[in-house]
């Protein structure tokens, strides 16, 4: 894909001066790396574009100015579209387990966690801000009427008392406007009581994580999705020293608060699954953050004449979820929890979707292992071959013209790479990405979870691929970050720097052009081994807004 404004920018009339002419034309070059004989002219190209503030500024924030010119170039020049076979399903793509499957991945789990070199943490991405869950309730506040009058601030004021944070909120309205709720509600105030939940004078929700809210009630007690997180880990990642470790990854300014959050629970939680816990927490490292582009495909720059940067999205995360220095590690994402009595399928699958990724690298390595041995005959590879077929859905070309020598490399490649197993649940219209089968650049097959961004909509065959799928991405994924020998990949070499994102975005009211990182589920983990699992539809309750905490997988248990 290339954006519309490179047929501005490789116009000479479009230009100001020889010097943005010169700029420019380097660019559409398209020269990902530059070589020593370039280096002249990538030193041009990055002066005539940064000046000496700028990079000074790429300086402190650990960016070289090569990478901020590979992020200009894509930002100009857009991202090919993968090559898609089919959407993945049960007959091609997704795996559903039998009784007696659960039954042995169950086992397999179990021993894994008991195993001497068990090393296993869930890792939780938690910094993203809960601005976008009160979207609805901001418009109220900006409205030209008083009265709840949309579908969904009549719902929120209707069932205002069932939320979890309604004492927190009924005490702030006290304290800031003389007056509960129910008689500001009486008087018609309305607009008092959101501004009480979303304003820093009140409790601020429209400023802190989702990680920091109320979302549960358990009798007069209240939790968190950062202690549910917690509740859920003990339950299956419990190892025979009953040790639970948890990672989460949040903002810096919130820091000290999920800790105080993680304080006032931690030890109730320890004496009820009788555990302890290890928490710890990390930051997006600002290196990862990435350049702006106005829509004509020039720096953004602030008033102060600043570059502007952004978070480099989840997928800049792979870099925390390396240093988590684990062997196993869970991935969920922060608003996905339901109370404890609807936990029993989350635990069960996440347990299954683990013994599934055990049983599976059990099988690599010993692929791996027998790789290494001087004669290896030609029916041992396709032994190989049949399992990354049936297993990881690898289908590899041109076989019958390969060399065994040449195979057993091939096989080698695709074997030690990290293992991920991911949940998939039947879609039932939520947005967001999707498992698809692949054709890599190699001729080969794999699966992948796609967003819709990714996919070549203006292709009707591709179109129709999208819409025919029936299963959904539901962030619910089991890792294997070690390779046969012990030894930790290297993570950002396997993700595939071509599926990164370019969304239209807009600052202080100026629109622009932004680039993300590739996913940390989607192209961050690019070139892994996949395995698609089915799991139930119960194992998923997001929370995108605030009045889908009034589902009842949201509400305590009413027998």
């Amino acid at each position: 894909r290339r954006l519309n404004i490179l047929s501005r920018i490789s116009d000479k009339s479009k230009c100001d001066s020889p010097v943005n002419f010169f700029q420019y034309t380097t660019v559409c070059e398209n020269i990902p790396t530059f070589t020593r004989k370039e280096n002249r002219k990538q030193i041009l190209m990055t002066t005539s574009l940064f000046n000496n503030d700028d990079l000074n500024q790429l300086e402190s924030k650990g960016i070289t100015p090569e990478e901020a010119m590979r992020q200009v170039e894509a930002l100009r020049y857009g991202f090919p579209y993968p090559n898609i076979i089919a959407p993945a399903s049960l007959e091609n793509g997704i795996m559903r387990l039998d009784e007696d499957d659960k039954s042995a991945y169950l086992l397999e789990w179990d021993r894994y966690l008991n195993s001497p070199n068990c090393n296993v943490v869930k890792f939780v991405p938690a910094s993203g801000a809960a601005s976008r869950m009160f979207k609805d309730l901001y418009n109220f506040l900006d409205a030209d009427y008083n009265e709840p009058t949309t579908d969904a601030e009549k719902a929120f004021f209707a069932h205002l008392i069932r939320f979890a944070f309604y004492d927190s909120l009924n005490e702030t309205c006290l304290r800031n406007a003389w007056r509960t709720v129910p008689k500001l509600v009486a008087s018609k105030e309305y607009k008092t009581v959101v501004e009480n939940l979303l304003y820093p004078k009140g409790l601020n929700y429209g400023n802190l994580p989702k990680g920091l809210l109320l979302f549960h009630l358990y009798g007069k007690e209240t939790r968190t999705p950062t202690e549910e997180h917690l509740a859920e880990g003990a339950l299956y990642e419990r190892s025979g020293t009953r040790q639970v470790k948890v990672h989460f990854t949040v903002s810096p300014e919130h820091i000290e608060e999920f800790k105080n959050n993680i304080d006032k629970r931690q030890r109730f939680l320890e004496d009820e699954y009788c555990i302890r816990y290890e928490v710890s927490f990390s930051v997006q490292d600002s290196s990862t953050d990435t350049l702006a582009l106005t829509p004509e495909g020039e720096l953004f720059r602030l008033e102060n004449g600043e570059l502007l940067f952004r978070p480099g999205g989840h997928g800049a995360l792979i870099r925390n979820l390396q240093e988590t220095n684990a062997d196993i590690v869970f991935i969920k994402n922060i608003d996905n929890v339901v109370p404890d009595f609807l936990k029993c399928d989350t635990i069960i699958y996440k347990k299954l979707i683990a013994g599934v990724l055990v049983k599976a690298r059990e099988h690599i390595f010993n692929y791996l292992q027998l790789l290494e041995k001087p004669k290896v005959v030609h029916a041992q590879l396709m032994e190989i071959v049949d399992f990354l077929r049936d297993n990881f859905c690898i289908e590899i070309s041109n076989i019958d013209l390969m060399e065994d020598k040449d195979l057993l490399e091939l096989l080698r490649r695709k074997l030690d790479r990290p293992i991920r197993v991911c949940g998939m649940v039947r879609n039932q219209g939520e947005p967001g990405g999707g498992p698809f089968i692949i054709r890599e650049a190699d001729g080969s097959s794999s699966l992948q979870i796609l967003e819709s961004t990714q996919i070549d909509m203006s292709d009707p065959q591709k179109r129709a691929m999208f819409e025919q799928g029936s299963y959904f991405n539901p962030v619910d994924l089991v890792c294997s970050l070690r390779d046969y020998k012990g030894e930790p990949f290297n993570l950002e070499s396997f993700v595939n720097p071509k599926t990164a994102f370019i969304s239209e975005k807009s600052k202080d009211g100026r629109k622009l052009l932004a680039l993300e990182r590739p996913g940390l589920w989607n192209g961050a983990m690019d070139d892994w081994n996949t395995i698609f699992i089915e799991v139930p539809i119960s194992t998923f309750a997001p929370v995108k807004t605030v009045n889908d905490l009034l589902r009842p997988e949201h509400q305590p248990c009413q027998s």
